[in-house]
């Protein structure tokens, strides 16, 4: 288990290997474009040579790349939805280019057309995105919070698109902590995190569950709503991420946070690390 963080990688993407390390992170995440969406930067040959000799210099192995906030694969707007499935294919093969392990993506909405309709239409678009990649990152779907219409809340829903999908690149799921607990799925306790990860086990498979990203939140179980809190101070509690670190099963996944402000970011990352050092003993 490496702890790391979402990091800038505003400048260029060579540029957040040095936050990720000033953070203290042993992995990290990044946006390889803009998130509220645009053209994406050139990642040309010095980039990636930069880049790489970055990850070398300060021996960072692992690094994620997420998606734009913009993705919905179930839009009315065909440009909203060709344009998802577009960028998607592009960030997996930035990510491969980079080295990147995983590229994350939230699903979108289904205010348009419904759940059912909604899950067909982002299972054609992930099997569109995913025609004839031969990458080696591999693209995960992140649990989202479930707020309004918001696809991929539940691990029905989530368990669905693999059925419906079945291609090798579609690796896993990303578990954000403040999401699942926004949708109603309890870790608090050990009984909690039995049985949310045996409903996960049941439904998507334990081996699916490939990184999480470690947030508290800032609101009450089941709220449906998205409000990250920083480590120890929401309603899950230090305690929740103290049970989280000591699972066994979880023993060789990421933990990326996304919490406010970068210098509360570094106290997150130091905090999580020593929870590791007293649960696990590194």
């Amino acid at each position: 288990m490496k702890i790391g963080a979402h990091v800038s990688a505003a400048g260029g993407v060579d540029k957040s290997v040095e936050r990720a390390h000033d953070l203290g992170c042993e992995c990290f995440q990044i946006f390889s474009r803009s998130p509220q969406g645009g053209s994406a930067p050139e990642l040309t040959k010095e980039v990636v040579a930069n880049f790489k000799a970055e990850l070398k210099k300060y021996k960072i192995n692992n690094f994620y790349i997420h998606t734009p906030y913009f993705i919905n694969f179930a839009s009315s707007k065909r440009r909203v939805a060709m344009g998802s499935i577009q960028v998607v294919r592009e960030e997996l093969e930035r990510g491969s280019l980079l080295g990147a392990k995983y590229v994350m993506t939230h699903l979108g909405s289904a205010k348009d057309f419904g759940l059912e309709k909604s899950i067909q239409l982002t299972i054609i678009g992930f099997k569109e995105l995913l025609k004839n990649y031969t990458g080696s990152c591999e693209l995960l779907i992140e649990m989202s919070a479930g707020s309004g219409a918001i696809i991929g809340s539940s691990f029905e829903e989530v368990a669905k698109l693999f059925e419906g999908v079945k291609h090798k690149k579609l690796s896993g799921v990303c578990f954000d902590t403040a999401h699942m607990y926004a949708t109603g799925y309890d870790f608090r306790t050990t009984k909690a995190l039995n049985k949310t990860l045996a409903e996960f086990d049941s439904l998507i498979g334990i081996d699916r569950l490939k990184l999480i990203h470690a947030n508290d939140s800032k609101v009450e179980l089941g709220s449906r709503i998205d409000r990250h809190a920083n480590i120890g101070q929401g309603k899950l509690g230090l305690k929740a991420f103290e049970i989280l670190i000591a699972d066994k099963r979880l023993k060789n996944i990421d933990l990326i946070l996304e919490t406010p402000g970068d210098e509360e970011r570094l106290k997150d990352v130091k905090l999580l690390k020593k929870i590791r050092k007293n649960k696990l003993g590194h």
